[in-house]
């Protein structure tokens, strides 16, 4: 109970302090926990979410059922048709499979140009990360200046674990992807997104034909 009511201080300060807030939302566990306690307490912080076009159908469903659940409005962002179209034909439809440099040229056309358009005139965002969930996530910040886009970043669950996240969805019942049920732990594009067998990585299943380390998609990217 201590760290949902210090999450909950937290999201109210982030509200309070640095308005308009935002959260970046992809519906995985961690953003459903965060979604209920705005929600729940009414704190004043708009959600926002990147369809890339290649989401899986559990994900879509996800989205209907937590507007439905708790009436808020979710502001989506999609990525530019031309560059989307561009990319196929001169990569094809699935290059991202054929280089690490192809892989991330999809994620910024699908993902981080679209979050650019969507943090403009917020002076912070809100992520669902947390240490536990990666190597290259394990020395994150609670809060950082996110140079490129010109506001604050916050991660307000920073410290919680894997089993913390799980009981909080489960004490609120709170709504969450069925791919979770399945052995997904992280999920983002179908095409990119694997179960996991059980010892593996919680990461491992997120481009998993490519070398372990730096399996990032460019929407929190780090100082070099």
């Amino acid at each position: 109970m201590e760290k949902i009511e210090a999450l909950r201080n937290a999201l109210e300060n982030i509200a309070a302090d640095h308005a308009p807030a935002s959260l970046a939302s992809s519906f995985g566990v961690e953003d459903m926990v965060l979604i209920d306690m705005l929600a729940r307490h009414g704190i004043p912080v708009s959600i926002f979410t990147l369809d890339t076009g290649r989401l899986p159908e559990e994900t879509y469903q996800l989205m209907q059922k937590t507007r439905q659940r708790y009436g808020m409005e979710i502001e989506v962002y999609f990525p530019k048709a031309d560059s989307v179209e561009a990319y196929a034909e001169r990569n094809g439809p699935n290059a991202f499979y054929d280089s690490v440099e192809l892989r991330k040229s999809c994620c910024q056309i699908r993902k981080v140009e679209p979050l650019s358009r969507a943090l403009k005139g917020k002076a912070a965002w809100i992520t669902g990360m947390r240490r536990q969930q990666s190597p290259t996530r394990s020395d994150l910040l609670d809060a950082v200046y996110d140079e490129e886009n010109g506001l604050y970043k916050f991660n307000p669950l920073l410290d919680w674990s894997e089993a913390e996240v799980w009981n909080y969805i489960r004490m609120q019942n709170v709504p969450y992807n069925d791919l979770h049920d399945r052995g997904y732990p992280s999920i983002g594009c179908a095409p990119c997104t694997r179960a996991i067998a059980r010892g593996e990585d919680v990461r491992a299943g997120r481009w998993w034909w490519e070398e372990s380390s730096g399996r990032e998609c460019g929407l929190h990217r780090k100082k070099a």
